[in-house]
């Protein structure tokens, strides 16, 4: 296939190419599209050099396939273009998401959702929501979930190369101040705010991921309301979400409190989610997954499985996933891989 990634040069951009080469996707041509500032810039794919374009009238003539990961508004406005040229096109924005003619998809949530994309559009949730959801649909799907409550603890990545800058050159300041607040008896104090937040976020935590919205509310944990419904196809889920930043490089976690329809035993969880796709059960040694531990790997880390011993059908647990892999480039990609085979006919599917 002809294939074209926008916004190649940035976080997820470079981890989706890397995904591309690693899962074979039938490439026979790649373009690659970034800023003005990167325009001629060399990136290595399969053992070749490809070049940066620019975004222009025409770029995506001839493409069979294009992933988008840049801003809502670039996106809204190319995106359509590369549809309308004929690609087959998987948006990472936030430009679509909300669109009844675009299935917001997980693919090993919803993939059935891919035959509604009426616009040629595709789009991948957010990557709290992404890491979430994995998670929870096994146990929908098992006992009809109610009520989420749910608190993040989101990777600086998550803010893209600014924020993984910003959390370094904190980190390194805080170092070089170590002694001196140490004497003053204030470790950690004295670091200014950077760009991407108004406080420091090296040996901090924020507890507001996104900007404010209605109620109190952050986009981040909006995002995380409606993208979990329309996914799991449950309109009326009751979603009560705290996003916060931490000062870690890559892995979104969650801590998860989930009320069922019916009493889901542990025992009985435990079996659901260690037969669920795209999920790893820790459930020996302590049971408690880090975001270490689930970087640059394919499925999301689930662990703590409990009952909660206050309330009646719920239980609790903790999530984790590399939203720079799963989160964004890999469900991109393996959505990717669910178009072409809906959309190759009969004798093309069996020689796969």
């Amino acid at each position: 296939m002809q294939v074209g990634v926008v916004g190649a040069t940035g976080l997820v951009g470079t981890e989706m190419l890397r995904v591309l080469e690693e899962r074979s996707f039938p490439v026979s041509e790649l373009r690659v599209y970034a800023s003005a500032r990167s325009e001629g810039r060399r990136l290595v794919f399969a053992g070749h050099d490809v070049v940066c374009e620019r975004l222009r009238a025409g770029c995506f003539d001839g493409l069979d396939l294009v992933i988008v990961d840049v801003d809502d508004e670039l996106a809204a406005e190319w995106a359509p273009k590369a549809a309308a040229a004929g690609a087959l096109v998987v948006d990472n924005s936030a430009a679509f998401r909300m669109d009844p003619d675009v299935p917001l998809v997980v693919a090993e949530v919803n993939p059935e959702d891919l035959t509604e994309a009426r616009r040629g559009i595709v789009s991948c949730p957010n990557c709290t929501t992404m890491v979430l959801v994995v998670a929870l649909a096994p146990l929908h799907r098992a006992a009809g979930l109610e009520r989420v409550v749910v608190s993040t603890y989101q990777a600086v990545s998550g803010a893209g190369q600014p924020g993984m800058r910003e959390l370094a050159e904190q980190w390194t300041k805080g170092a070089g101040q170590e002694e001196a607040l140490r004497r003053a008896g204030a470790t950690g104090q004295g670091l200014e705010a950077g760009e991407v937040w108004s406080r420091p976020i090296a040996g901090n935590v924020i507890p507001l991921a996104g900007s404010p919205r209605e109620g109190g509310y952050t986009s981040e944990e909006w995002k995380l309301v409606y993208e979990a419904r329309r996914i799991l196809h449950a309109p009326d889920l009751e979603v009560s979400p705290t996003c916060v930043r931490v000062p870690v490089y890559v892995g979104h976690s969650a801590s998860a409190n989930l009320r069922f329809v019916r009493a889901l035993p542990r025992e009985e969880a435990a079996v659901v989610l260690a037969r669920a796709p795209g999920v790893t059960l820790v459930d020996s040694g302590d049971g408690a997954p880090t975001p270490l531990e689930g970087a640059g790997i394919d499925p999301v880390l689930v662990g703590r499985l409990r009952e909660d011993p206050f309330a009646e059908r719920t239980l609790n647990l903790w999530v984790t996933g590399d939203n720079l892999r799963k989160g964004a480039a890999l469900n991109a990609v393996q959505l990717a891989e669910l178009l072409v085979e809906l959309r190759s006919p009969p004798d093309r599917l069996a020689s796969r």
